[in-house]
């Protein structure tokens, strides 16, 4: 796995990944950005958020439960001294879809965070408390 960053311009950077897709990062304007992008530590909460996310939804689609949604709400902490890492980061999961069977949402929450999501086992390694929980919204095709 490979990666590019390149410096644009005051706080502004452009990463872009191996496979050619390309992110816009920047800083508040009282730090010399712009405020045209994501905040660096922000990213890092998106590919946890979009690691953990694709875990939940390849699990529940392999145990054939019909979802038709899933997001997760991802809320975090930082210390107060520099570097200003992640203390802890809670993982909120709101899995739609008809008939979802709780035993197997919850199933699936677990193995993410424990077994699959390399980002959450990576983080939790280097000290922040990760937390996870789900709802489950009933839809229908009535």
């Amino acid at each position: 796995m490979q990666a590019t960053v390149k410096w644009v311009d005051g706080a502004q950077f452009l990463g872009e990944s191996g496979s050619g897709h390309s992110v816009v990062m920047d800083g508040p304007e009282d730090h010399g950005g712009r405020n045209t992008g994501v905040r660096p530590m922000e990213m890092l909460l998106l590919g946890l958020g979009g690691c953990s996310n694709f875990d939940v939804i390849s699990i529940l689609k392999k145990t054939r439960q019909n979802i038709s949604d899933c997001r997760v709400e991802i809320t975090a902490e930082r210390a107060d001294a520099v570097p200003a890492v992640f203390t802890k980061i809670h993982l909120h999961f709101v899995v739609s879809g008809e008939s979802l069977k709780e035993k197997q949402v919850a199933r699936a929450v677990e193995l993410s965070a424990t077994k699959y999501c390399s980002a959450s086992i990576m983080l939790e390694g280097a000290g922040v408390e990760i937390s996870h929980d789900y709802e489950i919204v009933e839809q229908s095709d009535v």
